[in-house]
C-alpha cells in the first residue's frame, strides 16, 4: 500500500488531519509568496525555492502522515491500489482515505485566503 498512497505512522485522525492542514497551508501560502517576485534574478530561482519548500515540508511534516499536501497524491493512487488485481495486496485503507483529501483542501483554502489578505489587501 505504501507504494501507492500515504499512510499515518500513528493513526490519530485529528492529529493527522491537523498535520495535513498545516503542511498544505504552508505549501500554498509560501508557494504563492515565492511567485510574487517579478525580478529576473529571483524569478530564475523560483523552481529551486519550490524544491526547497517541498523538501522542507517533507522533512518536517512527512513523518506523521506521509505528507500528502495534495489530494491527488493520495486519492488517485489509492483508487488504483483498490482496482489493480495484485496478489496479496491487502486493504486500501478507505477508513483513513479522507484525511489526505480533506486536510489539504482545508489547508490550501486557508493558505490562499491568508495570501490574499496579506498581499492583495
Amino acid at each position: 500500500m505504501a507504494v501507492f498512497s500515504t499512510g499515518p505512522e500513528i493513526r490519530n485522525y485529528s492529529a493527522n488531519l491537523l498535520t495535513e492542514i498545516i503542511g498544505t497551508f504552508i505549501l500554498v501560502f509560501v508557494g504563492l509568496s515565492i511567485g510574487i517576485s517579478k525580478s529576473a534574478t529571483t524569478t530564475g530561482l523560483n523552481p529551486l525555492l519550490w524544491g526547497f519548500l517541498v523538501w522542507g515540508l517533507g522533512v518536517s511534516f512527512g513523518g506523521p502522515t506521509g505528507y500528502a499536501i495534495n489530494p491527488a497524491r493520495d486519492l488517485g493512487p489509492r483508487i488504483a491500489h483498490f482496482l489493480l488485481p495484485i496478489a496479496g495486496k491487502g486493504s486500501s485503507d478507505w477508513g483513513y482515505s479522507w484525511v489526505p483529501v480533506v486536510g489539504p483542501i482545508i489547508g490550501g483554502v486557508l493558505g490562499a485566503v491568508l495570501y490574499k489578505i496579506v498581499y492583495m489587501g
